[in-house]
């Protein structure tokens, strides 16, 4: 019997992108990234093939998908044009693209995928579209009370986003953003933060993963534990916001959907991402399937594996400052350590992540 040979083609050259590589090598798929920085990666320094061009390059697209059966993408910032180009240019019977035009398109934008959830009845922080200093005044005078300005556009980690208060300069907290596209957004006085995740296939095929508890210092994650510790309300309304947002935006692959938790047990929305989750690496030990494979099976058109979890995990991610402690963390015993191959270390950057079995 002669095994088919697939090549998943993945855009994003990150950790993301090479814990997605390790997954495909375990089902015996082959890998090419593409990327801007696609040689010397995280990604791509273990991938089977890597093409590096910018994501708007038409000819290096169609090239890429040439050489490739799927596409899927590890962040949300490629351009959705691109994926639609890849949808089309993809030869006939290859015609997964993951997470797909619709997901990237309204994940892209803060304004678009909170408008999204509100009309789907998921209850979501109040917000106003904010493209001037006067606009910003406006809004905080109708917020009558303590918020957070944000990018709409690419933020992350913590950046691109400020915390205002009536008092505050708010001209100058407009002018600290340097956009004409931001969002202001209700301060949400939570108890905890936890994520939900999703696979769902092309089909409309669904897998749920156990949620995530996190904490988060200077606006990165830094610890997850999970299975989260929360009510079984919190669980479900949790688990059925994520299964209808992904139906919604007809994501082929994973979505991810990050929350507040209330004192009173109310669970507010506050974005997606339509690929794998930081919140979730802990799946790679803790569960039957993580959501690498669970991805890689899905764009390879394989069924879904068991979301099974052994036991409870703790994730902690490891940061430029955490590099010094790597020797402590390798000789202690229980603790799985992933490193991601970047050459340098930086504050604040993120260089791997520990999970181990807590109970």
């Amino acid at each position: 019997m002669i095994m088919p040979q697939k090549t998943i083609g993945i855009l994003g050259s990150g950790q993301l992108g090479r814990m997605l590589v390790i997954a495909a090598s375990q089902l015996g798929v082959r890998t090419h990234i593409y990327a801007p920085d696609a040689d010397n990666s995280p990604a791509g320094d273990i991938a089977h093939a890597r093409t590096q061009a910018a994501y708007d390059d038409t000819a290096a697209l169609a090239r890429f998908a040439n050489a490739v059966d799927a596409v899927t993408s590890e962040f949300e910032n490629v351009p959705a044009s691109s994926m639609d180009f890849l949808a089309g240019a993809l030869a006939a019977g290859k015609a997964c693209v993951s997470p797909g035009k619709a997901a990237l398109y309204t994940a892209q934008h803060r304004i678009r995928e909170k408008t999204l959830a509100r009309d789907l009845g998921i209850e979501t922080p109040a917000f106003w579209h904010v493209n001037d200093p006067a606009s910003l005044h406006s809004a905080m005078a109708a917020l009558n009370g303590n918020g957070v300005l944000k990018t709409c556009q690419m933020g992350y980690d913590g950046k691109g986003q400020v915390r205002i208060s009536p008092g505050d300069d708010l001209d100058a907290a407009f002018t600290t953003l340097q956009t004409d596209d931001a969002i202001l957004e209700e301060m949400i006085n939570f108890t905890a933060e936890a994520s939900f995740l999703v696979a769902r296939a092309a089909d409309g095929r669904t897998a749920l993963f156990p949620a995530s508890l996190n904490n988060h210092k200077n606006g990165i994650l830094a610890q997850s534990i999970a299975p989260a510790p929360l009510s079984d309300s919190v669980i479900t309304a949790g688990q059925d916001a994520v299964c209808k947002l992904a139906d919604a935006m007809d994501v082929v692959g994973l979505l991810a959907l990050e929350t507040f938790v209330t004192s009173d047990n109310r669970l507010l929305f506050n974005e997606v991402a339509p690929r794998p989750h930081n919140s979730f690496h802990w799946t790679i030990e803790g569960c039957a399937s993580s959501q690498f494979t669970q991805l890689i099976r899905c764009v390879a058109g394989l069924p879904f594996g068991s979301t099974e979890c052994y036991g409870t995990w703790q994730m902690d991610n490891l940061l430029g400052e955490d590099m010094p402690r790597l020797d402590q963390l390798a000789a202690t015993p229980g603790v799985h350590l992933h490193l991601y191959g970047k050459a340098e270390a930086k504050a604040g950057r993120k260089m791997g992540h520990t999970t181990k079995n807590i109970g």
